[in-house]
């Protein structure tokens, strides 16, 4: 299956290349905005932040997009042969895109906003996994500031008349970004120890409760390629059971039924338990709206998680209450 997506994505460039010009690669910018393709929409905010009115950023995954499951279309391909430089999430987070991201990186500036982070601050995932890593970097806002920096770093050497812009957008977005850093710390310290317990539909925020102590249980893997078994959902119910743990989170990219069926199990075992609300996991949310951003996603989801895990008594006026 994977040479059979090989060869069609090679096929989709040499045909597109027939009907339009390819990116230049090292052709030189000028005064014109640099023609950027990203993957993920809060990779495309991150970008457009960080590159400013220098930058006319398009985005091939809009909100509610798995970037695991997402296929390329003709139009995608030619986005991508048209860009000057693209940017993409790496650690086969697009997984089905990985051979034609490969294939353009051969004439074209194509960067994987993870490549820069150390190894050793990764993930691996569980044993037989396919992944070498956990791709889900982006919810440790640290991990994050890392690969910012790639952004800027990169857009500096394909374009670097205007480097100083980029590194002064980026001074200012790694400020917001240790502001977003210690609001998410505050919210998830406020959580009753006994209680940090994050449940998800599937495994996308191990980084998240590393870097911010809360303990995570996703249903399905660290791909939603992965179908989760009777046997996921009978683990995760008992550890709710046994924790107390009051809310579970359904996520923005992956269908309800599975935590449904977590929910019944849970209570089938005694607990009383609801769905706390909606999380953005693999994809950023509408345009226009504070988390349709980076920081915004973030925040959204550290308020959800902290509101709907500090019991009632406890919620006080502060951050998100």
């Amino acid at each position: 299956m994977r040479r059979l997506f090989a060869a069609l994505a090679v096929g989709l460039v040499a045909l597109t290349g027939c009907t339009s010009t390819a990116a230049s690669g090292d052709e030189p910018i000028g005064d014109r905005p640099v023609r950027v393709t990203t993957t993920t929409n809060f990779i495309t905010d991150t970008v457009a932040q960080i590159g400013g009115d220098n930058v006319e950023v398009t985005g091939l995954m809009g909100p509610g997009v798995d970037p695991h499951l997402y296929r390329a279309s003709a139009g995608d391909v030619q986005s991508l042969r048209d860009a000057d430089v693209i940017f993409y999430g790496g650690l086969q987070l697009e997984g089905r895109m990985g051979d034609l991201l490969e294939e353009l990186a051969a004439t074209q500036t194509t960067k994987a906003v993870t490549d820069d982070i150390p190894r050793e601050n990764l993930l691996a995932p569980a044993p037989g996994a396919k992944e070498q890593y956990d791709p889900h970097v982006w919810f440790d806002v640290a991990l994050w500031k890392q690969a910012s920096t790639t952004i800027a770093d990169t857009l500096a050497e394909r374009d670097p008349a205007r480097a100083a812009e980029y590194q002064a957008n980026l001074e200012r977005y790694l400020a917001e970004l240790d502001e977003l850093d210690a609001y998410i710390m505050a919210r998830m310290a406020a959580i009753p120890p006994e209680h940090r317990l994050l449940v998800t539909s599937h495994d996308a925020f191990e980084y998240f409760g590393r870097r911010y102590g809360i303990d995570v249980a996703g249903i399905q893997g660290i791909s939603t390629a992965a179908e989760a078994t009777t046997a996921d959902i009978e683990r995760v119910a008992a550890l709710i059971a046994s924790r107390g743990v009051p809310a579970v989170f359904v996520e923005s990219s992956v269908p309800r039924q599975t935590i449904e069926a977590l929910i019944a199990s849970a209570t089938a075992r005694g607990a009383t338990v609801t769905v706390g609300g909606e999380l953005y996991a693999d994809a950023a949310g509408d345009p226009g709206t504070p988390e349709g951003t980076y920081i915004g996603m973030l925040r959204a989801n550290a308020d959800l998680i902290a509101d709907g895990l500090i019991p009632d008594e406890l919620i006080t006026d502060g951050p998100g209450a």
